[in-house]
């Protein structure tokens, strides 16, 4: 059991406050049912959550994370690590911090802490904020439901090109092929790039692809459609999840991030029900016609409503020997140039100065040192001033303004935010000193000197942007890592425990779904049992679409009050272990509703009953697709956003396209009941595997950050 924090016993003296640190007892053998670690109770992903145990919330660990030298993503909340001087000790990461700020009521600690720039996505008008998840969601929605778009209607393409059934059905796994390497592909695009040129392209290419399936005068035209679509469609998956980490506090996310999953699979249950009346009465074709207008409007509530949303949070850790970090993030803007020595800038208020975790000054002259492996450490606040002052003096830099900028409360501060816990920070205080900075208006005929800068470092300096500059379709490359570096590291991921146990229950969750998808025209349109129109096949949907929502709304109160019971438990501790038990309600109705879904098809029960468990399957897989990314967000948090493509490329390409190559001639030879008795055994042996990654899930992450696979590569 975790001891209380209590202050370490040291002077007031910078040597003494590097080591605020103190000596705990031994960790214990078991917490919980979870293996500790057998040096440290301090393991990265274990969190102090209940303040009443520590007077702390806040990420244990952090001395044995490994420096990442790569670019994600997601936001990094955590510093750049740096070397310690005993690598494996179990001393503690505790040290003095300097007061944070909070939300208007002082209820919530904002994490992550946003500077003060009116530019930076976290001090958007919280109008701003919901309108671009609003519109990206809708998006989402629509993309969502690309997988099963044909489901009520394969019989009627079937008809049209003289193929069989499951020939159109594996279009369907063809077009997760596409969803699968597009992902691949997009992911590490929007880190070298940002998301915004991504989104755009991505959604003319889903217009093209979309009109190219409508007009497909063969099967095979069809086929390569299907594939270029879901290439297309791909970015839905793998980047909405940054952009709402970028824009919104933790305590915020949540409810949002519930939103963002609620829309993408609920368009997996709701596009198949519209498209199934379109069929119908318009034909099928009509169908693609109809998504490419639709996503022509997308288009631009994309363009008008979701600017770029890149900023980077890194803070840079106080190194304690010689060698110096680099970062890796870079702009190009021309008219920008480095500072004198003896500039100025504008004082910060009191514990606004946005370091906190600052980084002694380096000559810029100085050659790039080789990498190595570093663990992170925290300038203590004794020191948090002097630093952030000189850090300023010797690097700062000022922007060359190119067009006067609006200041309408579209680009406000929300009001809700940016508060310390002793001062008031305003939007009128961030609009004020990011317009009458002399730093500012006095350089704006400077002739630039350096044309190598970090997109952050320009614009957490620059005026706000106006509404036409936040339109800007290109923001120059963001990352210099290399894109095939990039591209790799998802797989890389494999390795890992957490993220392996998680990407088989998310295939898994997703997949039953989209497999059911391929089953709906077998089942319920087949003239031997249900005989359904392409538009009562259609409304089937709803039944799966309630199960969602019940689903998406349990998954994150019943998965919150587990945690904050076992973390009471746990001395205030949370443990990313606490989410896998969960995975006893999501093993019982998955794989009930699978059986009972195949046993009352081939019983040729009424059609309520086979419906009613669909509903259950996707009650089961929405507890199961959020418990995955939960837990693997909060495992590896450095590493979530190639996580979530190493998430969906399992779904697509496992579950998505190989079973699509047999499971509906399997269906006709075998019978729905012997098919899905088979599935719903398979969904619970692989969920058993939930008993050995709950208990050895600690050791297994602690493993992982020794080994640092991730950042070898």
């Amino acid at each position: 059991m975790f001891s209380p924090w209590k202050p370490s016993k040291t002077d007031d003296t910078k040597d003494a406050s590097d080591n605020a640190s103190v000596e705990e007892k031994p960790p214990r053998r078991w917490n919980l049912g979870i293996l500790s670690d057998r040096l440290t109770d301090e393991v990265p992903g274990s969190v102090i959550l209940l303040s009443s145990a520590h007077k702390r919330n806040e990420p244990l660990g952090l001395q044995h994370t490994h420096a990442r030298t790569s670019t994600s993503s997601l936001p990094s909340p955590y510093g750049r690590p740096h070397t310690s001087s005993s690598q494996g000790s179990r001393l503690s990461s505790r040290s003095r911090r300097p007061e944070k700020k909070r939300t208007k009521d002082g209820k919530f600690i904002l994490e992550p802490q946003p500077e003060d720039s009116a530019n930076d996505p976290l001090n958007w008008s919280k109008v701003r904020r919901d309108v671009a998840l609003v519109s990206l969601g809708f998006y989402c929605m629509i993309g969502g439901g690309m997988t099963p778009l044909l489901a009520a209607g394969f019989n009627n393409v079937a008809a049209t090109y003289h193929v069989s059934v499951p020939q159109v059905a594996l279009t369907t796994g063809l077009y997760m092929l596409g969803l699968g390497f597009g992902s691949v592909v997009a992911s590490p695009t929007a880190i070298l790039w940002g998301k915004r040129p991504v989104y755009l392209v991505a959604i003319v290419l889903f217009m093209i692809s979309s009109i190219w399936c409508a007009l497909s005068p063969n099967y095979a035209s069809l086929v390569v459609a299907r594939i270029v679509q879901g290439f297309a469609v791909s970015p839905v998956e793998c980047l909405p999840s940054a952009t709402v980490a970028e824009i919104f506090f933790l305590h915020e996310r949540a409810y949002r991030l519930g939103i963002y999953t609620l829309l993408l699979l609920g368009g997996k249950n709701i596009i198949p029900l519209v498209s199934a009346a379109i069929v119908q009465s318009l034909g099928w074709r009509w169908v693609f016609w109809i998504v490419a207008i639709v996503v022509g409007f997308c288009f631009f509530l994309i363009f008008f409503f979701v600017p770029e949303t890149f900023w980077d949070r890194t803070p840079t850790a106080r190194v304690r020997n010689s060698t110096h970090g680099h970062g890796k993030h870079h702009f190009r803007m021309p008219s920008v140039h480095k500072h004198e020595k003896d500039s100025t800038l504008p004082p910060e208020s009191g514990d606004h100065a946005r370091a906190g975790i600052m980084t002694s000054a380096a000559d810029p002259a100085r050659p790039r040192a080789p990498r190595t492996v570093s663990h992170v450490g925290f300038a203590p606040d004794t020191n948090h001033r002097s630093e952030s002052q000189h850090l300023k003096e010797s690097s700062a830099v000022s922007p060359h303004p190119d067009t006067t900028t609006s200041t309408q409360d579209y680009f406000h501060q929300d009001q809700d935010m940016g508060e310390s816990e002793q001062h008031s920070n305003t939007h009128h205080d961030v609009e004020k000193q990011a317009t009458t900075s002399p730093n500012v208006h006095d350089e704006t005929s400077a002739v630039p000197e350096s044309d190598d800068l970090h997109y952050t470092d320009y614009y957490r300096s620059a005026p706000p942007k106006s509404y036409v500059q936040s339109l800007r379709p290109w923001n120059g490359r963001l990352a210099k890592d290399k894109w095939v570096h990039v591209m790799v590291r998802p797989f890389i991921l494999y390795a890992y425990p957490a993220v392996l146990w998680s990407s088989m229950v998310y295939a898994l969750a997703v997949g039953w779904l989209i497999v059911l998808s391929e089953s709906v025209a077998a089942i319920y349109r087949n003239s031997d049992s249900y005989n359904f129109s392409a538009l009562q096949a259609g409304l089937v949907y709803i039944s799966p679409f309630v199960g969602g929502i019940l689903g998406t709304a349990v998954a994150g109160k019943l998965s919150d009050i587990v945690v904050r019971f076992m973390a009471r438990k746990n001395d205030g501790v949370y443990e990313p272990e606490y989410r896998l038990v969960m995975a006893i309600p999501i093993a019982i109705s998955t794989t009930i509703g699978l059986m009972g879904f195949g046993w009352s098809a081939q019983e040729k029960d009424n059609w309520i009953v086979p419906t009613v468990f669909f509903g259950i399957i996707s009650f089961g897989c929405s507890l199961a697709s959020t418990t995955a990314v939960t837990f693997v967000v909060d495992s590896y948090r450095v590493y979530a956003g190639e996580a979530l493509v190493t998430l969906n490329f399992t779904k697509n390409i496992l579950h998505g396209f190989i079973f699509s190559l047999f499971f509906t001639r399997w269906l006709e030879s075998s019978g729905p009941k012997d098919v899905f008795l088979a599935v719903g055994g398979i969904q619970m042996g692989c969920m058993l595997f939930s008993i050995p990654m709950y208990i050895f899930g600690k050791r297994a992450r602690m493993w992982t950050h020794r080994k640092n696979l991730m950042e070898k590569f």
